[in-house]
């Protein structure tokens, strides 16, 4: 009998590739996912994607969460919400090219990811990372406003980017950003940043601008529009003539900002306006940062709580 599973697969990772364009990773992902939900079907005798019932994908599900891979580790519940997401997209495809009436994915339950909680710098190491680039050539007159403006206004690295030089208004001290979703905001610009942007509008672009530049504010050294690539190759040389042994990324000095902003004691819905998140929800995972910072610093200062050690035990 043949296996139409294997070829309604095959069609829906055809599909991926021509129609929707995605890269080879990518499908290279979906395809691993569905061979392991395929080679799970079939031991239970199903080669028909329309003959998959609700307790067949939870079976799935939870078969992934208490699997191991080859080297003894369990597998991460990312991985198993991975899998499913492409077993849902798999089943989707066939309902909408006419061949299954329903989605027995729908209403299995996604295992719940634990909570990842952002890594800010502290104040002093930020002050240390944007006083590095300082020789004032124009490269690093780029480098100090891209920094300042990543941690003063609290931008994406793809609005970032994405700023023409008509966006920022330097007399009022404000930058205009377009966000996910194509909403702009207006958001604050500091002193500082304001004072960095100034200084490479008029000392250091025009030393890299090409006519290629256009309106583009932060230019690569072919004056180019800078992109997401060029930004996250800035970072690495200063945060180690900072000093700084950690892993920063232009989205650390995003949560640095939210997070140095609720410390200093800002409204929670006033920090999701400036970071532009569209629930308030997503801005408060930054207020159990600061509760973790909170601790951290009552537990290690306060002399009736510092914890015990070895042997200092009772």
């Amino acid at each position: 009998m043949p296996d139409a599973l294997r070829s309604q697969i095959q069609r829906f990772l055809d599909h991926l590739a021509v129609e929707r364009g995605l890269s080879i990773n990518t499908i290279e992902a979906y395809r691993r996912d569905l061979a392991r939900y395929q080679a799970f079907l079939t031991n239970r005798g199903i080669h028909d994607g329309r003959k998959v019932d609700d307790l067949s994908v939870a079976a799935f599900v939870a078969r992934l969460s208490s699997s191991t891979h080859s080297d003894g580790r369990p597998y991460r519940a990312s991985s198993v919400v991975r899998a499913l997401s492409s077993v849902r997209s798999f089943h989707r495809f066939l309902m909408r090219e006419g061949e299954a009436a329903r989605d027995p994915s729908a209403g299995v339950v996604r295992p719940k990811l634990p909570r990842s909680l952002p890594r800010p710098l502290t104040v002093d190491e930020v002050g240390r990372l944007l006083a590095v680039p300082s020789r004032g050539t124009p490269a690093e007159l780029r480098d100090r406003a891209v920094l300042e403006v990543l941690y003063g206004a609290g931008l994406r690295i793809s609005e970032l980017v994405g700023l023409d030089v008509d966006d920022v208004d330097l007399e009022e001290g404000s930058v205009r950003v377009l966000g996910k979703g194509g909403k702009e905001r207006d958001v604050p610009l500091g002193r500082f940043a304001r004072d960095a942007v100034r200084s490479y509008i008029s000392s250091g672009r025009p030393a890299l601008a090409t006519n290629a530049s256009r309106a583009a504010l932060f230019l690569n050294q072919r004056g180019g529009r800078l992109t997401r690539q060029g930004c996250w190759g800035i970072l690495p040389k200063h945060v180690k003539r900072a000093g700084i042994d950690k892993r920063v990324t232009p989205h650390t000095l995003r949560h640095s900002f939210a997070t140095h902003l609720l410390e200093g004691g800002a409204d929670v819905r006033v920090v999701q306006e400036l970071l532009g998140h569209a629930s308030v929800a997503t801005t408060q995972i930054y207020t159990l940062v600061t509760k973790e910072h909170l601790r951290e610093v009552y537990f290690t200062t306060h002399p009736r709580a510092r914890r015990a050690t070895g042997s200092g035990r009772r």
